[in-house]
């Protein structure tokens, strides 16, 4: 690249991602513009195009950065802990956290930005980042299953019933604010505590029939 030595282009490429998180975040794609995310990094507007080909582009790049760093601290529990159900919790309550907090979801949940993410994506791409994100997962759902500690069943399924406990997020306001954390927090224990009950319901007493 042209003017630009590897480091520097790389450390400018890093402050672009920022400066797309920043912007992004706060003002959504469409009203974030290639001179916003370049006054940021202090470089012309044309250079942008040296980095990235579009505005499309960096914010497929910055949401590829934000799974990555995010996941790598979501399944810090299910390494750290031998009790499937907890690490399940555990796993959960990062993930929600995130959803309730992290200003570029919030973005993209109540802006304009997933209508036109959906748009960026081709279905293959979008299979694509689904099989990536329960990849995370699925080492350790394999795992346990080979230890007995969770439900027998198809992996990728339990992997996705996990991840799709957090779908719940978006509706908070629909839900009502009161209500929204009692039923997030009854929604986890449930479905941590489901998968991981092995003994299945043969083992009930409460369940036997009495003489």
């Amino acid at each position: 690249m042209k003017g630009f030595s590897d480091e520097k282009r790389d450390l400018l490429r890093e402050e672009l991602l920022d400066a797309g998180r920043t912007q992004f975040a706060r003002y959504g794609i469409d009203k974030t513009t290639i001179a916003d995310l370049t006054g940021e990094v202090d470089i012309a507007p044309s250079t942008f195009y040296q980095f990235f080909d579009s505005k499309d582009e960096l914010y497929l790049a910055v949401l590829d950065r934000e799974t990555e760093r995010f996941y790598g601290r979501a399944v810090t529990p299910l390494e750290e802990t031998d009790d499937p159900e907890r690490a399940i919790q555990e796993f959960l309550r990062i993930t929600f956290e995130e959803l309730e907090t992290n200003p570029l979801v919030e973005q993209l949940f109540t802006g304009d930005d997933y209508e036109r993410l959906t748009r960026l994506y081709s279905d293959e791409e979008l299979a694509e980042q689904i099989d990536r994100e329960l990849g995370y997962l699925l080492p350790y759902v394999e795992a346990w299953q080979a230890e007995g500690t969770i439900r027998d069943g198809d992996p990728e399924a339990i992997a996705g019933t996990i991840e799709a406990a957090v779908t719940l997020a978006p509706y908070r306001e629909e839900i009502g604010e009161d209500r929204y954390p009692a039923i997030r927090d009854t929604m986890i224990e449930t479905i941590a505590a489901g998968l991981t009950d092995t003994m299945g319901r043969e083992d009930d007493p409460h369940d036997r029939t009495h003489d």
